[in-house]
């Protein structure tokens, strides 16, 4: 008789324990729990200790942190035609525990959902230029898309963030060139604008050189200075101008000193008219023609 009674006792504590075990619960800072009882909504309790009817109230628990949710990667057409593949990056937390559980059946499968459809909404309608140059404006618009559907269910979507662009080979050969063009625009700007500087200078310096010769006569000492620090075999010695131009506007003229008293004197010697000494080439060929020559007398006038 003890002993029944002593097994009645310990199937009671261990069903008493197993149900204090079923309706005792214990939630941590970061979660939620929402009780239903018998089906019915009944309240978002925690965190703490929470005390529960066993087999008629049922806990779901919901976690408040910040969830990363990786999208996978999304092929779209970019308003230029231009085929794109992105993936992209997540960011939201329950606000709201108790709509996160009755408004939607599962709240992480459908914010992925919404993720998917709006990132390949939101870059469609972007060109590719504004895909790879703006990509924080189109991060800051996809958080406001996503978040805008999402937050009926009490969920707050933080952050969306473009992790990466893949474009077709050929585009990443144009981009390249398109590039490379840019800069050799950009390098034949700077240069221009060196040189219209560096002429404005020269003209300052020709102005200030006209007003103060002296100026110029100090820049060719300079220069001579310059000159004779080099160390090169071959040396260019600058001559100024106004010792050069004399020789230079008298043979623009034609007159050439020297070269005029030799012809005059050339044409002031007398001509000779006697005959030459005799010529063997020319006897040779009077014997061979018969014909007699010019410069030597006949023999019928010698006779």
């Amino acid at each position: 008789m003890i002993a029944a009674v002593i097994v009645i006792v310990v199937v009671l504590v261990v069903l008493g324990l197993t149900a204090a075990g079923a309706s005792i619960r214990v939630l941590r800072e970061y979660e939620r729990g929402v009780v239903f009882r018998l089906g019915r909504l009944m309240n978002a309790r925690g965190p703490g200790l929470i005390l529960l009817t066993p087999t008629i109230d049922r806990m779901v628990r919901v976690s408040l942190r910040t969830v990363t949710l990786a999208i996978p990667p999304q092929e779209t057409i970019t308003r230029d035609n231009i085929p794109v593949r992105v993936t992209a990056v997540a960011y939201y937390r329950v606000v709201d525990a108790t709509k996160a559980i009755i408004e939607v059946e599962s709240f992480s499968s459908a914010t992925m959902q919404i993720a998917q459809t709006s990132l390949r909404s939101v870059l469609g309608g972007a060109e590719l230029d504004t895909l790879l140059s703006e990509r924080e404006r189109l991060n800051e618009a996809l958080q406001h898309v996503i978040d805008a559907q999402t937050e009926p269910w009490g969920i707050k979507v933080t952050a969306v963030e473009i992790k990466d662009v893949e474009i077709p080979e050929r585009m990443q050969h144009a981009i390249a060139r398109q590039a490379e063009a840019e800069r050799e625009r950009r390098a034949k700007i700077i240069n221009a604008e060196g040189e219209s500087q560096a002429a404005a200078k020269l003209a300052e310096a020709a102005d200030v050189i006209g007003e103060n010769p002296v100026t110029l006569q100090l820049r060719y000492l300079q220069t001579l200075r310059e000159i004779g620090a080099t160390q090169n075999s071959t040396v260019v010695f600058p001559m100024p101008i106004d010792l050069v131009k004399p020789v230079l506007d008298a043979v623009s003229q034609g007159s050439k000193p020297g070269v005029d008293q030799q012809a005059s004197s050339l044409d002031q010697q007398p001509r000779s008219l006697e005959p030459g000494p005799p010529d063997p080439l020319g006897l040779q060929l009077q014997e061979a023609t018969g014909a007699p020559r010019a410069d030597w007398p006949s023999r019928e006038a010698g006779d």
